[in-house]
Formats: structure tokens, sequence, C-alpha cells
């Protein structure tokens, strides 16, 4: 198989151990490509999920062993734990069967940019307000996740491709949009807090590339909705992909620029 090379790959929110984990998508996904680096940014397996319900599909270990054969033939792995897979941050700056496990990480890209690397969960007290309602949202998202898996599974009856309506509800809900837009704030706030010229993280669910106030914010969103990662190209670029029965850049940024201030996402 012809693989498409990147020397950086971030991908986060992956949930395998969780019924609607596109893993099937991912593993194509990683099948298709090779990097040197590639950053796993949280909730690789979702934790939380298997203690309340075991679920584990053939599929989610073949994705577990296409990134260990990753690890093992030279491909540096950069394991970042999150909120899901937080028992994983008892092992941070050790190496388990050779993928590094960081708390946060600073990735430099090709034009020189510094990047910091974390999950995001560091950020909920920027978007949540209350336990009520956070319990509210995640039952609420459990039910969109439930149309989600339903609506796909007519639209490819009638040959339509994969669609996320989880997603484009949650962008047309005021408090969700809200919630969105008080995460990014933080993430570009604690990036220009520690001098980086942006941020990548994942988290919330909600892929994006934007500059605000000469800060690169980059969510490489997640296999559960979107069916997203971010790449680096080999001209220096940062993309935003889609990978599911289709694949198309989102997003891109230009970073060969010293002057980040004048940078937009394309």
């Amino acid at each position: 198989m012809e693989q498409t090379y990147y020397p950086s790959i971030w991908i986060s929110d992956v949930h395998l151990g969780y019924k609607d984990c596109k893993a099937e998508f991912l593993l194509d996904f990683l099948n298709c490509t090779r990097c040197d680096t590639l950053y796993l940014v949280g909730d690789i397996v979702d934790l939380w999920s298997l203690k309340r319900q075991f679920y584990w599909h053939p599929s989610h270990y073949q994705v577990l062993e296409c990134i260990q054969k990753k690890a093992e033939s030279g491909t540096r792995v950069i394991y970042i734990p999150g909120n899901h897979d937080e028992t994983f941050r008892n092992y941070v700056d050790m190496t388990l069967f050779n993928v590094e496990v960081h708390h946060t990480y600073v990735h430099t890209t090709s034009a020189g940019k510094r990047f910091l690397l974390l999950h995001g969960d560091d950020f909920d007290s920027a978007t949540r307000y209350n336990k009520l309602i956070s319990i509210i949202g995640d039952q609420a998202y459990d039910f969109l996740l439930f149309l989600n898996r339903w609506t796909n599974r007519v639209r490819k009856l009638y040959g339509g491709h994969y669609w996320s309506l989880a997603s484009w509800l949650k962008n047309r809900v005021h408090k969700a949009r809200a919630a969105i837009a008080a995460f990014e704030q933080a993430a570009v706030h604690e990036a220009k807090k520690q001098g980086m010229d942006g941020i990548i993280c994942g988290h919330i669910h909600q892929p994006r590339i934007n500059v605000t106030d000469g800060i690169v914010y980059c969510n490489d969103g997640d296999w559960i909705e979107n069916c997203t990662a971010l790449v680096e190209n080999e001209q220096g670029r940062i993309e935003l992909l889609h990978w599911s029965d289709i694949q198309k850049v989102l997003n891109v940024v230009e970073l060969d620029t010293q002057n980040l201030d004048g940078i937009k996402a394309a």
C-alpha cells in the first residue's frame, strides 16, 4: 500500500473501548500514512466507558497493534494521556512499549515555530459552569451520538457518505458554541503565557485551526464524531484532515513566516 508521508501527525480522542469509536476509519488513516513522529494527544483508550460497560471491537485492538508496529519500526510515538485515560499519567516521563509518555510536550515545526501540546482538560474550568450542567451535557452528548449512529446507518443504505449529525447540531446550540469559544480562548491564553507560537490539543471534539492574537490554535478533533487528524506536511504547513469513507483537507495554516500576526487559516 502506498503511504503518504508527513513529518508529524497528531490524533486524539479516539475512545477505543467505546461503541461509537470510528476505529475502522482511523485504522485506514494509519495504514495509509507514515510519519517521523506520531503524537497521541489523549483519550486514546476510553477507560471511563470500559468501567461502565466493557466493549472491545476487534478493530480497536487493530488500532493499538498498528500504533505499536509503527513504534517498533522507527516512528517516534509520543503519548499525552487525557482525562479518559488519565491512569497513564502515572507513567509520565517513562517509555512504555517504545511509546514515550508526557504530560505536555513542545513541538517545533520545520519553520521553527513552537507549539505547546496538551490534551485540553486543563481548561475545563473555562467551559463547565457547574456539576449539574456537566452531567446534563454528558447525557445529551450520549443521545447525540445515538442519533449520529442511526443517521449514518440510514445514509449508508442510500449510498450517502459519513456525516456528523452530532457535530452539526452541537454547532447550532448557543451554550455549546459559547463553551467551545471559551475553551479556545483559554488555550490561546496558555500558549501566549508560555511564550509559544501555537497550541495543539483535543478534548472537546471540535476540529479547528484558527489564528488569534498571533497564536495558532489547532484542535485535532476526534474519532467519535468528526474523524479528523492534524498533519505537518513536507512544506511545513499544518493541515486538518477529515478521513472517513471520503478524505479531504478541511483547513490549513502556513507557518513559513516570521510574523504570525498576519497569518490566517485558509
